[in-house]
């Protein structure tokens, strides 16, 4: 195992052991407080299901040139992999973590399998990632199609970026007053999130 995937294997390590050990109560308000992302997930899926499937499966995938599934170093963040074990079966996850501790000699991510990412809810960073030949060739002069993009985009920061209280961040410092740490907690380890923060608070106070 590489760095990269001995972090990716400790973040799902440590989530699946603390969600393993919550009672039925818990683990459900836990799951209820991600209801409204897994909600926008869906409405994302649909529309690159629609709209970039085909393309992208064909022009990348297939021809192993992918400008992101390439990269064994995808970005990750905490509640990514906090809010794929809420959603996924213990087997599901077991069989992720057993790739990770396998050495990745392929063109590929670590998690693309031949019947697709072992995700059960791929990271957000993949899921939004659409290179520029692609949205040049779908959206084009539909400007309807790119104002929605643009409109799912926005509403991604909704959940992601802490200028104001977010659910990525929330996660995060669910698991730190549980006791939990990780490289991936990128909210609260990151300098340039770590101002993105302060800044956002800065300026609540100021509109008092």
């Amino acid at each position: 195992m590489n760095d990269y995937q001995k972090e990716q294997f400790s973040a799902f390590a440590t989530v699946q052991k603390y969600l393993t050990g919550l009672d039925d109560s818990k683990r459900g308000a836990l799951k209820k407080s991600v209801s409204d992302y897994l909600a926008f997930r869906s409405e994302v899926d649909v529309f690159l299901s629609n709209y970039f499937s085909r393309l992208c499966n064909h022009r990348c995938y297939l021809s192993r040139r992918s400008a992101c599934c390439s990269r064994e170093g995808i970005i990750t963040f905490f509640a990514d992999v906090v809010i794929d074990v809420l959603v996924s079966d213990s087997n599901e996850i077991d069989g992720l973590m057993e790739i990770l501790t396998k050495p990745n000699n392929g063109f590929k991510c670590v998690y693309l399998t031949e019947n697709g990412c072992r995700w059960r809810l791929k990271p957000i960073v993949c899921e939004m990632f659409l290179c520029d030949q692609a949205k040049q060739q779908v959206f084009g002069e539909n400007t309807r199609l790119h104002k929605e993009w643009e409109l799912f985009e926005h509403r991604r920061k909704q959940f992601t970026w802490p200028d104001q209280p977010v659910l990525f961040d929330e996660l995060e410092e669910h698991f730190l007053e549980a006791g939990h740490t990780s490289p991936l907690m990128y909210l609260h380890n990151s300098p340039g999130l770590l101002l993105v923060k302060k800044q956002g608070k800065k300026s609540r106070f100021e509109k008092i």
